[in-house]
């Protein structure tokens, strides 16, 4: 038996997230379905998270356990074979039995993609969320550090949310400009379901003076009564990497 540690790429697009659903098709199954073709058996993949529909990555890990004796190349290039396009495996590598992608991950990186332009692009459509009226930067960036570190994220989550503690610690978010983009990098040791996307919904609008500076910590602390954050739209985000 061997445990095969995969990294996954893919356009969140047209899938309903990472996890198998009901009402259409993910990318898990698409994964498990090219290792099928390949192997000739059924195997199940584990993931370190869930990515919702829509939602990207560039650095998803994933692992199975297999009985086939194949080279390493072979899944990646033999399983990038069988998936369509907007999938890929990016590396793979041998890993022991202990080795969970989920259990054992210890942080992950993601992205946010804003688009500040007043006029639609068709290229960055799929990967970013259209802002058309200006963001005052210097008060997301100091609103941004009250989520640093520690704290009880229960404001940031939405329902359904199976999580068993709402405790998470943020490491960092760093803000990057691009021409009109605006990238938001938050790494953590883990998310709630769509936290990610609440705390950018809440920073841009900080940004656009909708919420006062202080809102992120009045929503962290519960001490008084505040709208729910606005979620941002998960075009937007994409998972960068998962730290081990």
């Amino acid at each position: 038996m061997a445990r095969i540690k995969l990294i996954v790429a893919y356009d969140g697009t047209d899938y309903v997230g990472w996890q198998y659903q009901p009402n259409g098709i993910s990318v898990q199954q698409r994964l498990e379905e090219a290792v099928q073709q390949l192997t000739g058996t059924i195997h199940t993949v584990y993931s370190s998270g869930r990515t919702d529909s829509g939602v990207h990555a560039r650095g998803m890990a994933c692992h199975l356990t297999t009985e086939k004796d194949l080279p390493l190349s072979a899944w990646r290039e033999g399983v990038n074979r069988f998936l369509p396009d907007d999938i890929a495996v990016r590396h793979v590598e041998l890993v022991d039995d202990q080795f969970h992608a989920r259990f054992s991950a210890r942080g992950k990186h993601y992205r946010y993609t804003i688009l500040r332009d007043p006029v639609r692009s068709p290229q960055e459509r799929k990967i970013s969320w259209q802002v058309k009226k200006p963001l005052d930067l210097e008060k997301m960036e100091q609103a941004a550090q009250d989520f640093i570190g520690q704290q009880d994220f229960a404001a940031f989550r939405t329902s359904g949310c199976t999580a068993d503690t709402t405790i998470r610690e943020i490491f960092s978010i760093d803000f990057s400009e691009e021409g009109s983009l605006l990238q938001i990098d938050i790494c953590g040791s883990g998310f709630l379901r769509n936290m990610i996307r609440m705390m950018v919904g809440t920073l841009v609008q900080i940004g656009r003076c909708k919420r006062p500076v202080n809102a992120i910590q009045k929503l962290l602390e519960g001490t008084e009564p505040v709208a729910s954050p606005l979620t941002a739209p998960a075009q937007g985000l994409c998972l960068m990497e998962v730290w081990f």
